[in-house]
């Protein structure tokens, strides 16, 4: 019998009060008809009232999937968990989710997206929830912020620190969820799915072993319905034991602003020469010299931001497939595209399901992370997170706090700061005007990434700006490379709110940096892996 129902017939299922789990990325994978079908029901009839609900990764990205802005409704929502946000454009207004998260009318709270999936495994097992250290001394750690974005949530805590073994742990009780509601590509008659129009699998299958194994009910969002044994079984991502009922959205779009392409979700590779290498500007240049940093054979990660530049840089250099990236929503290696695309790649050689590929990252299992920053300050803490500056919230931490907790090595990029007019000439950076925003401080609005711990840990931390090259080091942040034609005390100096530490061997960054031309970079060849000083815990 098949399990097609309308999307008025599935909201129809979700109980006042329920905690429903939403499977998405932005725009990739998310159920957006799915959450219109509820969003409208609450209109006409004022159900489902006081829902809690959990985003992994953000659902909706406000440029033409509306994903969790079809439910941002006072009364619909009592509390959401997200690990991230849908990010609105600066001209406009605020996506209504951030709307209601400031005016404090939900319960809202930012869970590093990793340790949400977590939070669903153990629920599936029926465990009590996640012992963990990803997140101590951020914003996710309780004698910060303890996840909480407003007053409301500050209120009712989701977080505990405590001493196991002698050690400082974080605890996160597990979150049963009454309804899950996933995507896919395609449904059997039976309700097995297969995603192979789909950029990622994402977390379908862990949200759907949550509920359906503390009796909730599993809705799938699909393009199509075939008939009962149709699919291989090596396709079917979700089994339909675990699914209850499905809904058919024909015009689901891929991901954001792309209806379909076949090279985002493996079934044909694009020519390298098809990809877009980025234009001679100043985030070129930074990108180029976090490129510096890597290693042939390594397996890197990358943020959104300045560095999900760089594995154009390295395509530019004839070096791609020299570094393997890997990105948080699961696609492994090939290459990560960029803008409203970002969490996809091209070309990739493997999707791994989102929660697993969390769990490498929480390991550190990888070789390095290219990452952001909004601020950074004294100790070496990074924020990424919020700015007080900016309308009511931003769009949350996602993955980050998961990817930095144990990194080996990091490698952060950005603007020195904010507004200044810059140019280059004669292979130097020109400073025209300076900005009128520091972005090193005295000390972090929110604190994504401790520098304090990641001394602790000897992690190697490096921040890379236009006009500067900085490490973390025990006494500081060191400043270790000046750009050419960059005053020091002027252009440096003077424009951090901390004093830096300068390195006895400064040294100018590369010329060739500053000029349009391919720059001939070579990256050394990363060791051989062995077992000496692998851990036996």
């Amino acid at each position: 019998m098949s399990k097609h129902i309308t999307p008025a017939e599935a909201a129809s299922l979700i109980p006042d009060g329920a905690t429903v789990s939403v499977s998405s990325s932005s725009g990739l994978g998310c159920p957006d008809l799915m959450l219109k079908a509820i969003g409208e029901r609450f209109d006409a009839t004022g159900h489902p009232r006081d829902l809690t609900t959990l985003h992994p990764i953000a659902a909706g990205d406000m440029s033409g999937i509306k994903g969790i802005d079809h439910i941002a409704r006072k009364g619909l929502l009592k509390k959401i968990i997200g690990g991230s946000y849908p990010s609105g454009p600066s001209t406009s207004e605020p996506p209504l989710i951030w709307q209601m998260i400031g005016n404090d009318e939900v319960a809202a709270y930012n869970i590093p997206s990793g340790v949400l999936f977590d939070m669903h495994r153990e629920a599936a097992a029926k465990r009590p929830g996640v012992l963990t250290k990803i997140g101590l001394d951020t914003f996710v750690d309780p004698s910060r912020q303890g996840c909480a974005m407003n007053a409301s949530a500050a209120a009712e805590p989701v977080v505990k620190k405590m001493e196991f073994e002698g050690e400082d742990w974080l605890y996160f009780k597990a979150i049963v969820p009454q309804v899950a509601i996933i995507r896919a590509t395609t449904a059997d008659e039976r309700g097995n799915l297969t995603y192979e129009h789909e950029g990622a699998t994402l977390g379908g299958l862990d949200q759907a072993l949550a509920a359906r194994n503390n009796g909730g009910i599993v809705i799938a969002q699909v393009k199509r319905i075939t008939k009962s044994g149709s699919l291989k079984p090596h396709d079917v991502r979700v089994p339909g034991m675990l699914v209850d009922y499905v809904v058919v959205d024909p015009d689901q779009k891929q991901t954001t602003l792309t209806d379909y392409d076949p090279a985002i979700s493996g079934e044909i590779f694009r020519p390298l020469d098809s990809f877009r290498v980025p234009e001679f500007n100043i985030h070129k240049v930074i990108a180029r010299r976090v490129a510096q940093e890597l290693q042939g054979g390594s397996c890197v990660n990358l943020g959104f931001g300045i560095s999900a530049n760089v594995p154009r840089i390295l395509l530019e250099e004839g070096l791609h497939g020299s570094v393997t990236w890997v990105i948080e929503q699961g696609a492994v290696g090939g290459v990560p595209l960029l803008d409203f695309a970002f969490g996809c790649a091209s070309n990739a050689d493997a999707f791994m399901p989102s929660p697993y590929q969390f769990t490498y990252f929480q390991g550190a299992g990888f070789d390095a992370s290219l990452l952001s920053f909004l601020e950074i300050d004294r100790s070496g803490s990074v924020n990424v997170s919020k700015l007080s500056f900016r309308p009511h919230v931003t769009a949350g931490a996602g993955g980050f706090v998961d990817i930095t907790a144990r990194a080996k090595k990091i490698v952060f990029s950005g603007m020195f700061n904010a507004g200044a007019k810059l140019s280059m000439a004669d292979c130097k950076l020109v400073i025209e005007k300076e900005g009128k925003l520091k972005k090193l401080v005295n000390e972090v609005e929110h604190v994504t990434f401790s520098g304090r711990r990641a001394v602790e840990q000897g992690q190697d931390i490096t921040y890379v700006t236009e006009r500067c090259v900085m490490k973390l080091t025990p006494e500081g942040v060191m400043l270790t490379e000046i750009a050419p034609g960059v005053d020091l005390q002027a252009h440096i100096l003077d424009q951090s709110e901390f004093p830096l530490i300068i390195s006895d061997t400064l040294k100018v960054m590369d010329a060739v940096l500053f000029h349009e031309a391919p720059i001939g970079l070579t990256l050394p060849q990363k060791p051989m892996r062995s077992l000496e000083g692998a851990s036996h815990v």
